[in-house]
């Protein structure tokens, strides 16, 4: 999940809440949307292998 910040970089959150604080894991903040997207790719690639 990636959001826009006032600072206008991306941030990318993982797709669950935590259950303890019910926020989302902040998993890097990336100065442009093709950046963050690119991670988000590596991160799901990562977790199938």
């Amino acid at each position: 999940m990636i959001r826009k910040l006032k600072s206008g970089e991306y941030r990318l959150y993982s797709r669950k809440k935590n259950p303890k604080t019910n926020k989302r894991r902040n998993l890097g903040t990336f100065g442009s949307l093709a950046a963050a997207q690119k991670h988000e790719r590596e991160v799901q690639y990562f977790k199938k292998h």
